[in-house]
């Protein structure tokens, strides 16, 4: 990986992100004889507005911007959207315009990520699921052609950052957290995160592969299905290769994921991931949210008590961030009293 070179890139986040062991957390769900010790990367450390793993691949899409001359930034996603939030106050603080394409039925409240986002200055249009899902690319040129009337230039940003740049951000940062790791005495046997757009899991797979580790990467899927996210990964490698003449072949990854815990749906969780949630806040002061964070930890736990990750003496949790999403689902943890 020493031999990349890196793209225009602006440094937004606070690196690097701490790594924590978890030990009370593996005292309850694993053993010293028979499971790894559990450690967290603090992604969602990244910065103090809680940007999370979102800012990582913004480095190099604002990067991108500035350098080619746009002056406003175009990205769509839910209501909550982690990386839409992130990506209007890295548009505050660059001084470019920011409009964000919503997918959802807004009530009128303003809560959670959706708050930030009109503190940020941020324009927001908001679309029905069906007609955003179907007019997605219809709804990105009309923007952008709105913007370009006014003098203006868009750069379209896909969902989640997650595309051959964005996936940049976890190129670094998969090499930030091998230095960690071996800071601390030892190669990670698992790296564990959740995916929803699939760009983080990306960077990571990506980045062990080209660093020659023998570290396996899951990604506990939130959304969508299995082969939906090991598809997207390799699109992702596949794009990332052709921007910069990279002769690789995305067949040669092992792409892992996992889509057993997303419940009824994405932003929809079941009472096990909010008592997983109060749990972690409990035992190791970590906040994890139900969107995402809190599905894939969760589920690392069940799979850790089904005997699954017994092969490795230490295993890492990303945690990409997501804080705010705990705020609108404030009902579901009624069970604390």
């Amino acid at each position: 990986m020493d031999q990349l070179t890196f793209p225009a890139r602006v440094e937004l986040a606070r690196l690097p992100t701490p790594l924590q062991p978890l030990d009370r957390i593996t005292e309850k769900y694993s053993t010293p004889s028979d499971g790894p010790r559990i450690w967290v990367k603090r992604d969602d450390l990244t910065e103090a507005a809680m940007s999370g793993n979102k800012l990582r691949k913004l480095e190099f899409i604002a990067g991108a911007a500035l350098e080619q001359g746009y002056d406003t930034l175009i990205t769509c996603g839910g209501l909550q959207s982690n990386h839409c939030r992130t990506t209007a106050l890295v548009g505050a603080r660059l001084g470019l315009n920011v409009h964000l394409i919503l997918r959802g039925e807004h009530s009128g409240d303003m809560d959670g990520n959706l708050l930030v986002d009109r503190l940020a200055g941020a324009k927001v249009s908001f679309y029905p699921p069906r007609q955003y899902f179907r007019e997605q690319q219809d709804i990105f040129a009309h923007w952008e052609k709105v913007y370009a009337d006014h003098g203006h230039r868009a750069l379209l940003i896909p969902t989640g950052a997650s595309d051959g740049l964005g996936i940049w951000g976890y190129l670094a940062g998969s090499r930030e957290l091998i230095d960690d790791c071996r800071r601390e005495g030892f190669e990670p046997g698992h790296v564990v995160c959740a995916t929803g757009s699939g760009g983080t899991q990306a960077g990571l797979t990506l980045g062990f592969h080209l660093a020659g580790m023998q570290t396996q990467v899951t990604g506990y899927a939130v959304c969508d299905d299995e082969a939906f996210f090991v598809r997207k990964v390799r699109e992702d490698v596949v794009q990332w290769a052709s921007r910069n003449n990279q002769q690789f072949d995305e067949n040669s990854l092992n792409i892992a994921v996992s889509a057993d815990y997303i419940g009824p749906g994405y932003g929809v969780a079941e009472v096990p991931v909010y008592q997983t949630i109060a749990e972690a806040a409990a035992l190791e002061g970590l906040l994890l949210d139900p969107v995402y964070t809190g599905k894939a930890f969760h589920g690392l736990l069940q799979d850790l008590g089904h005997g699954k990750y017994r092969d490795c003496d230490n295993l890492v949790f990303v945690h990409t961030g997501g804080h705010y999403g705990l705020f609108p689902h404030r009902e579901h943890f009624a069970f604390l009293g």
